[in-house]
């Protein structure tokens, strides 16, 4: 006989059968709490004690009783999960109150946003990314898991999959880029990360936006979405597809319109494509407010038509911020506006996720432990490593990598230089900026000569301020009695002084992220005039550029010898930043997005049709050519590298069949360094046109000096088949294939492969 109160309490029974007593015992208000999320803004601080709420507008008091109204949300049962929660200590005494307060002692599942790092902060997606390494970016988010999860998280809303190809919009940071195959990729060790076996130390991994959100209208973010079937099966589900397959528990729905309708009310993105074509059989959650949001944007006459046509597309779990929309779901059930049964194949979903994380019976994080684990130094170390890897040498005329004993003075330019909440970019709110180690500190540890700083030309508010400014004591921005002029002249003269000038420029990182736009990919401010300047004076310069999207740097691309993407490169990025400048590491970070020459080049991939005069294709306008400032999947390097020997195994194969690419890489220099290997296909006829590039495969692999290494690539049904719009499904023609292998996409080394 069972010594457990009820069969759902009792860990030796199978999960199906803890979910359908639990289900017995709940009432439908009982399961629409477990559908419904709170944000807890209790996160942000406490109020003053002797603050008058009453004499507060309407609006700020709602904002001030919200945490008590998810208090008592919660000790009724009506609260399946919360996030904003950051603190052990506050996670155990919210988790108390489901369990030990709330009739059915359901726990709650606790959410955050954990995109690169909780206390210890990793080089953003997009500079993941470009690491071209899987094994790199599952550590580092098998560290940010850990942290994660020692202060009560469980679950993560991330990783962003969404392909970016408007360097404009600002989430593009959060993603892997333009393309599908890396995106995937990407996606997927992100997954692999995050959960690992589910155990003590990993949280659900939640992939988002479901679907399309990158391909917002003009890069403005929350705007409609018109995305082809086309692109939307061979360009945007990959990564989801990926991500679903590496075994990703929760997916989010996005905020937008997706070709007319919600996409947190639409059935065909939620049901029929996510869960009957991709497979996915775990719960969707709604972004922040969408499912209201749906009465807003005129699709849902009021919140319970909301919720109903929300739950019966298939979102499972309604993230909000006060009074949510599935709260109408019992009274839409009594109306017959929607089945219980519906209700009950969401709350079953919710539930398996809290059974395999064994929250039932560990509902508690050990608070005492806790601190230990964010302090932990090997998660820094890691951080360091990280960001080395994703460091992308754009330009390097000799002047890299600079020798700290004959170096001479260094000039260190820029606010952004020293500026440690910068350095560890957007999307992050339980950092410590005390524990970075910014550009100027780590370029100063490093050398031996003498360094001096400028902060020199200020960088420019935001003409709207940022909504995550409020929450975020850390933010820096140019103070307001800066003297631009004088600043500039004070760095120009350092550096004229100087041996070499180490010049950082970019964006703040209140500049990039969500609601974070831009119309323009100028260089804030005055940035790019004192650039000019320092580079007149004679003084060699390095270029460090601090941003997350590609930035007009046609003028630097021209007239400095040396240019560096740094990113956000997180906690020890000052560090990583040194050991590259100074050569204790060869960069080898590639781009993960085509590099366009200004804005008015977006959108730019280099995987675009041939259509009419492919051989005019850079003279598409007339006052400029029509070609990227850096190709896709270009990056340099301290080593030099050759390709040759380029064959298959067969000169053709079967449709449904695997041939085998091979190619001997040789590094043809004194220094060890790291090779991203990437392969391309063309597919010259069939039943559409296909891009002039696509990449099915890459290797980032360690050569030492002289060394060399045969790379082989499988290209198979998986890689060769497309969905056509011609048939509305996949086909792999009988057709030929060109085949590049090399060092980016501009790869010249090729092959062929026939299909029959």
């Amino acid at each position: 006989m069972s010594t457990y109160p009820a069969p759902h309490l009792d860990p030796a029974r199978p999960v199906d059968e803890r979910i359908d007593d639990l289900l017995g015992r709940m009432s439908v208000e009982d399961k629409a709490g477990q559908l419904s999320q709170y944000f807890y803004l209790a996160g942000f601080g406490e109020p003053p004690a002797d603050l008058d709420i009453d004499s507060l507008p309407p609006e700020h008091q709602a904002y001030l009783r919200q945490p008590k109204m998810v208090e008592d949300a919660i000790a009724a049962g009506h609260a399946g999960s919360v996030l904003f929660v950051t603190k052990a200590d506050m996670a155990n005494r919210l988790q108390k109150l489901a369990v030990e307060t709330a009739p059915l002692g359901i726990p709650l599942l606790f959410g955050f946003d954990v995109i690169h790092g909780l206390r210890t902060i990793f080089p953003l997606p997009i500079a993941l990314a470009a690491s071209w390494d899987e094994g790199t970016i599952s550590a580092s988010q098998a560290v940010a898991a850990r942290e994660a999860r020692a202060v009560g998280i469980h679950w993560t809303f991330a990783p962003m999959v969404d392909i970016a190809r408007d360097a404009r919009w600002g989430r593009i940071i959060e993603g892997a880029g333009e393309d599908p195959h890396l995106g995937a990729a990407v996606a997927a060790a992100q997954v692999r990360g995050f959960q690992g076996d589910l155990g003590s130390e990993n949280v659900l991994a939640g992939p988002k936006h479901f679907v399309g959100y990158g391909a917002a209208r003009g890069g403005r973010d929350y705007d409609d979405v018109e995305v082809s079937d086309s692109e939307l099966h061979n360009v945007y589900l990959p990564p989801f597809r990926a991500a679903i397959e590496a075994g990703a528990q929760n997916v989010m729905s996005a905020y937008m319109d997706f070709n007319g309708v919600p996409a947190s009310g639409n059935a065909r993105l939620l049901t029929d494509l996510l869960r009957d074509d991709l497979g996915f059989d775990g719960f969707v959650v709604s972004d922040a407010n969408a499912v209201k949001s749906m009465e807003t944007q005129h699709f849902a006459a009021s919140p319970t038509e909301a919720a109903v046509r929300a739950i019966t597309s298939g979102l499972d779990m309604e993230m909000c911020t006060f009074d949510p929309a599935f709260s109408r779901l019992p009274d839409a059930v009594a109306r017959g506006l929607v089945s219980e049964d519906v209700l009950d194949t969401a709350v079953r979903r919710i539930l398996a996720v809290k059974f395999a994380l064994g929250l039932f019976e560990h509902p508690y994080v050990d608070a005492g432990a806790s601190d230990a684990i964010l302090s932990t130094e090997h998660h820094r170390e890691l951080a360091r490593v990280a960001a080395e890897r994703t460091i992308v040498l754009l330009k390097n005329d000799g002047t890299l990598p600079l020798a700290a004993s004959t170096a001479g003075s260094i000039a260190v330019i820029g606010q952004l230089a020293e500026s440690k909440r910068d350095t560890l970019g957007p999307w992050v709110f339980a950092h410590a900026t005390d524990e970075t180690v910014s550009i100027l500190e780590g370029i100063t540890a490093r050398a031996d000569g003498e360094v001096r700083f400028a902060p020199g030309a200020g960088i420019p508010s935001r003409e709207f301020a940022s909504m995550f400014d409020r929450s975020d004591p850390t933010v820096v921005n140019t103070p307001a009695d800066h003297d631009d002029d004088a600043e500039i002249d004070r760095a120009v003269a350092i550096a004229a002084d100087a041996d070499v000038a180490v010049v950082v420029v970019g964006e703040r990182q209140n500049q990039i992220g969500e609601n974070a736009s831009r119309s323009t990919l100028d260089l804030p401010g005055r940035q790019l005039e004192q650039l000019q300047r320092i580079a007149a004076t004679g003084t060699p310069v390095v270029l460090v550029v601090m941003s997350g999207r590609p930035l007009d740097l046609r003028w630097a691309d021209e007239n400095v010898p040396a240019i560096l993407q740094a990113w956000y490169p997180g906690s020890r990025g000052g560090d990583a930043v040194a050991d590259v400048v100074f050569g204790d590491v060869s960069p080898a970070g590639r781009l993960p997005f085509t590099w366009p020459r200004h804005v008015g080049h977006v959108p730019m991939v280099y995987s675009h049709l041939r259509t009419f005069q492919p051989e005019d294709q850079d003279k598409r306008y007339w006052d400029e050519e029509s070609t990227p400032l850096y190709p896709f999947g270009h990056g340099l390097s301290y080593g030099s590298f050759t390709y040759d020997q380029l064959r298959t195994d067969r000169d053709q194969v079967a449709r449904g069949d695997t041939a085998t690419v091979s190619v001997q890489v040789t590094n043809t220099s004194d220094r060890a360094a790291d090779e991203v290997v990437q392969l391309y296909i063309h597919q010259r006829h069939g039943t559409s046109s296909r891009p002039v590039q696509e990449l099915k495969g890459f290797r980032r692999l360690a050569f030492a000096p002289e060394e060399t290494k045969t790379v082989t690539f499988t290209l198979g049904p998986d890689e060769l088949r497309y969905w056509s719009a011609v048939t509305g499904g996949w086909v792999q023609d009988a057709t030929v294939f060109d085949i590049w292998i090399g060092g980016s996409s501009q790869a010249t080394l090729m092959t062929e492969l026939i299909v029959v």
